[in-house]
């Protein structure tokens, strides 16, 4: 399901060690969990994209239940010889993949996904968004985090070394959350630095109500729907 990743998972692993690359990360991470355990909903957190599984057990480390997803198996094998404590099921972003590795009685309670929805092509995104809220129980919270775009309201796809992706404007993602259902609570964007190309946003948003909100009326991007 990600040949790209799938044959270079043992570099990636060598390469990213540690769960975090920047204070910021680590800190976006952190905040999230401390959403998720006062929403006080019982279900686990999906790691949505989860590689070799070391943020996944930074959220059990922090006290959430955690399901780790990923479409690539050999991270996935990574993931279970580093952390053979926690579950790890292949799949993708969109819940039709692992809501069986969940059983009927256990819903999610929040999902994370860092650096991954950046995968799917942008007219597939607001489909995954909305499945989660469909999913989740009001007060589930979202993190998503990936690379992003300074100015104008676009998508544009980049040169990532592993996988088509696209970077996306803070504004176009938060959109998508919010007619999906979401409500956003905070985001931080930091800037291109030696070891980043482009800004970097983490986005946290919040299921408050069981319907969806209005459609807001459109600003304008280049890609359809925003």
């Amino acid at each position: 399901m990600q040949p790209g990743y799938d044959r270079l998972a043992v570099q990636y692993e060598d390469a990213f060690p540690e769960p975090f690359r920047t204070p910021l990360e680590r800190h976006a991470v952190a905040a999230f969990a401390e959403h998720v355990r006062e929403s006080g909903l019982p279900g686990p957190v999906v790691d949505a994209g989860c590689g070799t599984g070391h943020v996944t057990a930074e959220l059990a480390a922090a006290g959430v239940p955690v399901l780790g997803v990923d479409p690539s198996e050999a991270m996935l094998g990574i993931a279970r010889d580093s952390h053979p404590q926690l579950r790890f099921v292949q799949g993708t972003a969109d819940p039709t993949t692992w809501q069986d590795a969940l059983g009927e009685a256990e819903a999610p309670s929040a999902v994370l996904a860092r650096f991954s929805l950046i995968h799917l092509a942008p007219d597939r995104v607001p489909g995954v968004v909305r499945s989660w809220a469909q999913l989740l129980p009001v007060g589930g919270v979202v993190l998503v985090a990936f690379q992003a775009v300074a100015g104008g309201r676009a998508v544009v796809s980049f040169d990532h070394a592993v996988a088509p992706a696209w970077r996306w404007h803070p504004d176009v993602m938060a959109d998508h959350l919010h007619r999906a259902g979401f409500t956003e609570r905070w985001r931080a964007v930091s800037r291109p630095d030696a070891e980043h190309r482009f800004p970097e946003c983490h986005l946290l948003a919040v299921k408050e109500t069981a319907e969806a909100p209005p459609v807001p009326v459109g600003r304008g991007c280049s890609v359809g729907g925003c």
